[in-house]
């Protein structure tokens, strides 16, 4: 490596870290402070604070990592202008993109590894998170969070286009208490509602008891007579395994459980919901990546900044560009979610604009 790459490379993963480190030390501060009320009334240990915070760092290094490396290439890059090294860089016959190799580099190497948090640790810290929350506002902190804790108002799409309602779910005795299922064709008509006071999973089979079924014509007119049982073997493939992991919020999916769920929602017909999630599915493989674009968007920026200020500038810099680059993310996930782009267009599009922008801006440099 040469000794200007390692002069550049190590200016900008100095700023990136120390960016890192001040924006988790600044999170928890602010947060303990504002809910320092909360955490004196319900007595919460120093061990289940720790907990709490250190289950948040995932989630933290994922949101902050663009920002980070926004900054430390704004700032560097602006630096060596303000110094007028890079005229001498490009006066020696480097290119632009020859000048910013390493850092291009680096934020590749950044955009990987969020990549990977995101999908291995960022769902089971967002679990944990919330277990220990729960475990905090309930006033037991040294009490371990139910695996078996009863479900109340569960709701989820199943296979063979039925939609559930159930009242609670207790996981311990596999039952299901307040059960109303709906049947769909594959236009979302409505042909089928079962109703039941209980359901119990016993030997591979849902048995439900006081059942009523109802069936419905085209039209959605009830036809013949409602079937009525006391007890009753149903075609259910849902096992209580699949109610619990069902449950489940896409936001604490991995990239795998987020494709199984989406495929078993594909047999029910629920179009939007379908679509919605297939943006988020997405979207978690574009957003790591906004690392190394959003590095290249910071090259002409700190390049074209006045050579007066470095250290304000660049933050001044770096918030309004990071401002407008999740302003039209969020614009161009709205406009797929409602259906009007597809979904994998939706969740690359404002990468794409914004690469295309980057590298015009860099191609008019001087």
């Amino acid at each position: 490596m040469r000794i200007l790459d390692r002069y550049i490379l190590k200016s900008i993963i100095h700023i990136f870290f120390s960016c890192i480190f001040v924006f988790l030390f600044l999170y928890i501060v602010i947060d303990l402070l504002s809910n320092l009320d909360e955490i004196l009334r319900h007595q919460a240990t120093l061990a289940l604070l720790a907990r709490y915070y250190i289950s948040y760092l995932p989630i933290m290094f994922v949101q902050v990592s663009p920002f980070a490396c926004l900054l430390s290439t704004v700032y560097t890059f602006g630096k060596l202008n303000h110094n007028n090294e890079i005229i001498a860089m490009r006066s020696s016959g480097l290119s632009i993109f020859e000048i910013a190799r390493n850092a291009l580099i680096f934020g590749l190497l950044i955009s990987l590894a969020v990549f990977w948090v995101n999908d291995r640790f960022v769902p089971v810290s967002l679990t944990e998170n919330q277990k220990i929350k729960i475990q905090i506002e309930e006033g037991s902190p040294k009490g371990k969070p139910k695996k078996n804790e009863p479900i109340i108002n569960l709701t989820l799409y199943g296979l063979r286009n039925r939609l559930f309602f159930i009242s609670k779910f207790l996981p311990a005795t596999k039952t299901m208490e307040g059960i109303t299922i709906l049947e769909q064709d594959e236009n979302q008509n409505l042909t089928k509602k079962i109703i039941a006071t209980r359901g119990i999973y016993q030997d591979g089979l849902w048995k439900f008891f006081q059942s009523i079924t109802y069936k419905f014509d085209q039209n959605g007119q009830v036809i013949d007579e409602p079937g009525y049982f006391e007890e009753e073997i149903m075609s259910i493939p849902e096992t209580p395994k699949d109610l619990v992991s069902l449950r489940q919020k896409p936001e604490q999916m991995n990239i795998r459980q987020m494709q199984d769920y989406i495929w078993i929602l594909s047999k029910s017909g629920a179009t939007t919901v379908i679509r919605n999630l297939k943006v988020d599915l997405y979207q978690r493989f574009t957003a790591p990546f906004t690392s190394i674009i959003i590095i290249l968007l910071g090259i002409p920026f700190s390049l074209l900044m006045r050579k007066r200020a470095t250290g304000m500038s660049s933050i001044g810099v770096s918030i309004i560009v990071g401002f407008l680059y999740y302003v039209l993310d969020a614009v161009c996930l709205a406009i797929g979610k409602t259906g009007l782009i597809m979904p994998v267009l939706a969740a690359s599009l404002s990468h794409i604009i914004v690469l295309s922008s980057s590298l015009y801006l860099i191609a008019r440099l001087p």
